[in-house]
């Protein structure tokens, strides 16, 4: 998720994975994949580099520059899809 501002500057966030595309004309409109558009007060380059930028931490595993708790890994005897028996 990326934190935009509206015109009204009013902040949200978007699923930057839902962004079909970014256009200036002449403010930036955000088109997502449903075909609903936003206005934003971010440049279309502002856009991306906050995509950039979250799409960095999550594959380097961080937050907000801070390190995820790392997640337990759980054995076969937790899954019970598993065919493996203890």
């Amino acid at each position: 998720m990326i934190q935009l501002t509206r015109l009204n500057k009013e902040l949200l966030m978007v699923n930057s994975d839902l962004i079909k595309f970014v256009e200036r004309a002449p403010d930036t409109v955000i088109t997502l994949v449903a075909g609903e558009k936003i206005v934003v007060r971010e440049s279309p380059e502002e856009v991306l580099a906050k995509i950039i930028n979250f799409r960095r931490s999550v594959a380097s595993n961080e937050v907000n520059g801070s390190p995820l708790p790392a997640r337990a890994s759980a054995g076969p005897e937790s899954n019970p899809l598993s065919s493996e028996r203890v």
